[in-house]
């Protein structure tokens, strides 16, 4: 026996009331502690889970505040519950912590290895995390330019904290984090507007001295300067006094920081056109003139020579329009601005990519990158997963993809077991021949799930696996003893990817609110009896690759991810979802009881 190796059945927290939410922390798996009432959470784990020195803690949520996050972590070490086998209580306030702990034996095979050691797999994502845990934006504008709906559609909030747009609420220096997506934090400052000349100058010494902080994490990353399309016909400006000082000018400010002028309220422009009369067949041509002429010409007489784009948006519901080629102009000069080392990804753009919330193609791509630069080239023939379990390979991989995406998930839902242990059973079927059902003889598929199944009975989703499901048994084989594994890792990966894009897609526009089991369950559900699993999966199996080359597999997992049909197998499953009653923010357990 090792002293770094120990499985724990059992775990309670008491004695706070004011929680309302517990997760248990186990390497890079958060496992759900189940409410028992009167601020008490427990759970028991019928399969021990092994854990080894200092991979061990607990999250406490307590109950939300408007704007910011009340999760602490508790961080347990693992020497506190090594002290002996059984019950152990660990006081940290008055929070009581217990534990039921012992340790994990020796196999008898000496060729065998241990289902954990006392290393881990570090995801991608948390080292790219730790160097930058936040994109970094300042948004500009006047008192009524419609920055905080424009905030809340990009980056998937429902109050992002952009002083409700009231006039000498803005304060430049105080960086804004949102509850619900704490992945940007926003600098809210007026705009050049009459009686606010000082902040012309405000806003120039801040974005010079933020050029000068040492450390990546707190520079500007990003500058949208936004200003509402005039209706000359009323007499409105494009641009203040103070705004054409700004920009008619040499301005080294904003040099090398990737900058957008954010033409907003779109919609009002097309609304004008249509209480005028203007025909409703010739409507956005006529839109796009005016907006050339009224516009984007005066920019750039101002700009001259400067390197700043523009694009004109709607944040208005149902009039949405510019937010995607927004997000992407973003990301793609953010990527230009910070690079890294040839093959490494660089944790700006990774953070501009995990913060907005519009362009499912964005998380892919980061994905992509992320997955390049360690465990995708692990598929083929690598050190980096030596001496662990395919389930260990599989976690940190998904871990990767789930930072990447970053949905509002405040129960983990995503990083659940139960959710893994769904993924891992519909990646088992890539073994399986097309039109056939499962081959694997490891698990049975619900009798629910038979011929034309809805995706809702009696109001509870119903999944295609039974609760209590035993785990194929090749995952928690040791990763080297395995042969012909990479079908499984690209199906993981392609599957996982394409399940999110869904849930993606099915959040839509309300991408603040949290994450339901329901969402969850509609998404894999939706994605499991579709044409697009099959073609994914039939493709892997028919793919060959030379073993000396891990390039091809890559290039496989990108083509899958980005292919041209992608969108269209997005919408077609969304629309099947969207044809039954959804009740979205119902949340439910993962299996009817």
């Amino acid at each position: 026996m090792t002293s770094s190796s120990w499985q724990l059945s059992y775990v309670e927290l008491g004695g706070d009331k004011d929680i309302n939410c517990v997760n248990l922390v186990v390497g890079d798996v958060r496992h759900s502690v189940s409410p028992q009432g009167g601020g008490t959470f427990s759970q028991r784990f019928d399969a021990p889970l092994s854990f080894a020195t200092d991979r061990l803690s607990l999250e406490a949520r307590r109950r939300k505040t408007r704007l910011f996050r009340t999760t602490e972590t508790v961080k347990v070490y693992s020497i506190e519950v090594q002290s002996g086998s059984g019950r152990q209580v660990i006081k940290r306030g008055k929070v009581d912590i217990t534990f039921e702990v012992s340790p994990q034996p020796v196999p008898t095979d000496p060729g065998s290895l241990l289902t954990v050691t006392s290393e881990r797999l570090v995801p991608t994502t948390e080292e790219l995390i730790a160097q930058c845990p936040r994109f970094r934006i300042l948004v500009v504008g006047k008192t009524g330019a419609g920055k905080s709906s424009l905030i809340d559609r990009v980056f998937g909030t429902d109050t992002a904290g952009v002083a409700n747009d009231q006039p000498g609420k803005a304060q430049i220096g105080n960086g804004l984090i949102s509850s619900q997506n704490d992945r940007f934090i926003l600098h809210d400052s007026q705009g050049f507007e009459p009686g606010e000349g000082r902040n012309y100058d405000i806003v120039k010494s801040f974005i010079e001295a933020k050029k000068k902080e040492p450390h990546i994490k707190d520079r500007l990353h990003a500058v949208w300067f936004c200003f509402p399309v005039p209706i000359i016909d009323h007499g409105e400006r494009l641009l203040e006094e103070g705004a054409e000082t700004f920009f008619g000018e040499p301005n080294e400010a904003v040099r090398n920081i990737p900058t957008v002028v954010v033409f907003t309220k779109y919609d009002r422009l097309l609304t004008h056109m249509q209480e005028k009369g203007h025909s409703k067949a010739n409507i956005e041509a006529e839109a796009e003139q005016y907006l050339q002429r009224h516009c984007v010409e005066p920019i750039q007489r101002f700009l001259k020579d400067q390197d700043i784009l523009h694009v004109a948006v709607s944040s208005k519901h149902g009039r949405q329009r510019g937010l995607d080629e927004l997000t992407n102009l973003t990301y793609e000069r953010v990527s230009k601005s910070f690079t890294s080392q040839a093959n490494a990804v660089s944790p700006v753009p990774f953070a501009a990519a995990g913060a907005q919330r519009v362009e499912p193609r964005v998380k892919i791509e980061s994905s992509i990158n992320v997955g390049k630069q360690r465990y995708w080239r692990a598929l083929a023939s690598s050190a980096d997963f030596r001496g662990f379990t395919m389930l260990d390979c599989l976690g940190v991989i998904h871990t990767d993809i789930i930072s990447v995406w970053n949905f509002h998930d405040p129960s983990v839902h995503l990083s659940s077991e139960e959710f893994r242990h769904l993924m891992v059973n519909m990646v088992n079927e890539v073994d399986a021949p097309a039109g056939s059902s499962s081959a694997a003889t490891n698990f049975t598929r619900s009798g629910t799930f038979s011929g034309a199944v809805p995706l809702v009975a009696a109001a509870i989703v119903i999944l295609p696996f039974v609760a209590g499901l035993v785990l194929v048994r090749w995952v928690n084989e040791s990763y080297q003893r395995l042969q012909n594994m990479h079908p499984k890792f690209m199906a993981y990966i392609v599957d996982l990817t394409h399940v999110l894009n869904i849930l993606f897609a099915l959040k839509g526009s309300e991408g603040g609110k949290k994450v339901t089991r329901r969402e969850i369950k509609l998404a894999f559900n939706a994605y499991y009896r579709s044409s697009w699993m099959e073609e994914v999966h039939e493709s892997i199996r028919q793919f060959k690759y030379t073993i000396t080359d891990h390039d091809e597999i890559m290039e496989k997992i990108e083509k899958l991810l980005l292919a041209t049909d992608r969108e269209a197998h997005v919408t077609s499953v969304v629309r099947e979802i969207s044809s039954v009653d959804l009740h979205l923010e119902q949340d439910e357990e993962w299996y009817s009881r």
